[in-house]
């Protein structure tokens, strides 16, 4: 096996990943950014969108997080999220759903921090529809 680092992503509810891995994909604010053995110190938000596990070269887990938090040392990667739900587990229709429910509850938001609010979620839910793609 190639180099490795230890991986843990978690959820509010529960540790969903913790193992050695090869390399790692996370959605940060400013972009994907990938972490490998040996990365440089780096603390970033995680924006909605898919972690990715890569083994041999290979997307071998796949996971929608709707946010959160990343640290990153040279031994180590933990994302901190406030929802992750395998991609395998995402209902299409379901998601379809809630973006529209998002949707109409941000257009009918009367005050600028339900707007807010109801904005987040309109992204969150696209980014998991955008996930299935």
């Amino acid at each position: 096996m190639a180099d490795t680092f230890q991986f843990e992503l978690v959820a509010p509810e529960k540790l969903i990943f913790s193992d050695a891995v090869e390399f790692v994909v996370v959605p940060g604010m400013e972009g994907d950014f990938g972490v490998l053995p040996g990365h440089a110190l780096l603390l970033s938000t995680v924006r909605p969108g898919v972690v990715e596990i890569h083994e041999d070269n290979q997307p071998k887990h796949r996971y929608f997080v709707s946010g959160g938090f990343a640290e990153v040392t040279g031994d180590r990667c933990t994302v901190l999220s406030t929802e992750t739900i395998p991609i395998d587990d995402i209902d299409r229709e379901a998601t379809q759903k809630r973006l529209e429910l998002a949707e109409l509850e941000w257009r009918d938001a009367s005050s600028d921090e339900d707007r807010k609010k109801y904005e987040a979620d309109v992204t969150v839910a696209q980014a998991m529809l955008d996930a299935l793609k």
